[in-house]
């Protein structure tokens, strides 16, 4: 497959993770899909903003540029001949790159809220994080500590999760354009500088 059709298709791919990250980490702004009265009561890795800043928009750049190199295809970049496909190819790894720490922070965020719990009311009145090192996934019974808001750990857990997994998918997908940019760039994309024409590969 050539290089400008692969980073295409990851780019594709990368998309729609990027518009789950975001809807994912905005309903994490209503803990237990219910609008809060205080924002401070959000948990705190909420507002690092994990899905919308790293798998979102440190991702679409990404994206835009593999779809993009397909059009390239052979004869230059953007449509400028003296633009090389090589450079093109290079360009996009270190695009890759960029999104891969974008992923890499969406994960790190959420790996850290899900280990920690929720912020939540506990029974002496006051807002805090009543669990430690993730012990609440493993004894439901702990849930209990957590007064308010309703349902926030399942809600935390299952978006913090799907970010978790978005962050992953992302990682693995910049990581392979990294490698498939590298081969654009050292090898050019099918060495087929005539298929532009109808040549055939040279």
């Amino acid at each position: 497959m050539c290089t400008g059709s692969c980073a295409k298709c990851l780019g594709g791919t990368l998309i729609p993770l990027a518009l789950f990250g975001l809807l994912a980490n905005i309903l994490l702004f209503f803990p237990g899909g219910k609008v809060i009265d205080n924002n401070d009561h959000l948990t705190d890795e909420v507002w690092y903003f994990g899905g919308i800043l790293g798998s979102c928009v440190l991702m679409i750049f990404p994206a835009l540029v593999f779809l993009g190199l397909k059009n390239n295809d052979c004869c230059g970049c953007c449509g400028n001949e003296s633009c090389g496909k090589r450079f093109a190819m290079f360009t996009s790894t270190i695009f890759a790159v960029v999104g891969f720490l974008g992923a890499g922070y969406s994960f790190v965020v959420s790996a850290v809220s899900i280990n920690k719990g929720p912020k939540c009311l506990l029974a002496n009145n006051t807002w805090g994080y009543p669990f430690l090192e993730g012990d609440y996934l493993n004894d439901n019974e702990l849930w209990k500590k957590c007064q308010k808001p309703e349902d926030v750990i399942p809600w935390n857990l299952t978006l913090f999760s799907i970010l978790l997994i978005i962050g992953v998918v992302q990682m693995i997908i910049c990581a392979i354009q990294v490698i498939n940019g590298l081969l654009g760039t050292l090898c050019g994309d099918c060495r087929c500088c005539g298929c532009c024409r109808g040549d055939g590969p040279v």
